[in-house]
């Protein structure tokens, strides 16, 4: 455990920051908004913009990683997400898409860039746990968004809160630094390249094995879940349950830490030996009962239910992905981990691209949340019932 101790922490810390970046914006919405002209409830175009450049990123990251090793990689991502907020401030409109864009391009490559790192260094009896724990990252970042961004609005401006974000991206791309030496020892691998090789190669992997190609589909419905949830979650409870930003702030941080607790139990269950398939498919029916629930929310809810609501959520829609991504390095062919998982997460990335528009239309159009997230919910029930079946599938021929 020792010697995975330090890039664990290097790879969970760089995934919070990328995660805390993803939400910079959704987070401060309420104050942001009206700033820029537009309403909160059409975040949801940046947010999927975002994703829009990490599923390009995470396919071209492969190759990256292979020759300037994953350290570098994730130094380059984190300046990327620091340079995206750091347009922010500026609060023009017309600006939006390439901060989103620079903040995507940044997020994509993190977790192919930490997924080469740890399936090197994570003792095989404890890998699902080992990717939990690092991708218990994605929450912690969600947390400390909702901790510390509103209260940095509400005393000196959503600005500064946005600029204390790209500040803690930029400290950490050079807090890293000193692991180059040891974590990138297998870079300088380089190969000739072509961009639409580089774009499809990790799609056909992907495409040519059948487990990697059902743990893509399954993340199309649960990714999308996930997103809308992050990205509409404070403007949601403000708007349903005429929560103030700090207090929807606050239900965020618990469905997020909720989150860490729940990708770190996964991830220990998962290597207790439980297979992944079901456990997924149960997350997913889990999903769609925690989304019911906060459905019906209104101004008459005791905050504790509304926070326990939020608790599970953290739990299910935000707490799969430590499992996902660690039977995908381990589905992967050898010494493909990182092209594996940058075309898994291309396929994610496609949902998360396409979800929060989709959401801000969906609204749009109904006035209401909840048709948007019923049909959320729906996908992660038919995902779920799918991989049950594909596990009885390959049991079958055993």
């Amino acid at each position: 455990m020792p010697t995975i101790f330090i890039p664990l922490a290097a790879t969970l810390g760089a995934q919070a920051m990328g995660a805390l970046a993803c939400i910079v914006l959704p987070v401060l919405a309420p104050e942001a908004a009206p700033d820029y002209g537009i309403l909160a409830s059409n975040i949801g175009h940046y947010s999927g913009l975002i994703f829009l450049g990490a599923t390009i990123a995470s396919l071209l990251s492969g190759g990256w990683v292979a020759r300037w090793g994953p350290i570098r990689v994730t130094q380059m991502a984190l300046l990327s997400c620091g340079a995206g907020l750091a347009i922010l401030p500026t609060g023009e409109a017309w600006l939006l898409p390439a901060s989103a864009l620079l903040v995507g391009f940044g997020y994509g490559p993190l977790t192919p860039a930490s997924s080469d790192i740890l399936s090197r260094r994570a003792p095989p009896a404890m890998m699902m746990l080992i990717f939990s724990l690092k991708q218990s990252g994605v929450p912690v970042g969600g947390a400390l968004a909702g901790l510390m961004l509103p209260p940095l609005a509400v005393a000196y401006g959503w600005r500064v809160a946005a600029l204390a974000a790209a500040g803690l991206c930029l400290a950490l791309a050079l807090a890293i630094q000193p692991l180059r030496r040891d974590l990138d020892q297998l870079r300088g691998r380089r190969r000739p390249f072509f961009l639409a090789a580089a774009l499809i190669g990790p799609l056909r992997l992907v495409w040519a094995h059948p487990a990697l190609r059902r743990l893509a589909l399954t993340s199309l419905a649960f990714s999308a879940m996930q997103t809308a949830t992050t990205s509409f979650y404070v403007t949601f409870l403000a708007e349903r349950a005429d929560y103030s930003l700090v207090q929807a702030g606050l239900a965020l941080s618990v469905a997020q830490l909720a989150a860490v607790i729940g990708r770190v139990l996964w991830g220990h269950v998962a290597d207790r030996g439980v297979a992944a398939s079901p456990l997924l498919a149960g997350l997913g029916f889990g999903m769609a009962a925690s989304i019911a629930l906060a459905m019906a929310f209104n101004a008459g809810w005791p905050s504790y239910a509304v926070l326990a609501v939020s608790a599970a959520i953290g739990a299910t829609v935000i707490a799969w992905n430590g499992v996902f991504l660690a039977e995908t390095a381990r589905q992967a062919p050898a010494g493909m981990v990182g092209e594996a998982t940058g075309g898994v997460l291309s396929i994610t990335f496609s949902a998360t691209t396409v979800g929060p528009p989709a959401m801000s239309l969906v609204i749009a159009l109904s006035g209401s949340y909840v048709a948007g997230y019923g049909v959320f919910a729906l996908g992660c029930v038919a995902a779920s019932v799918a991989l049950v079946a594909g596990h009885r599938r390959d049991l079958a021929r055993k």
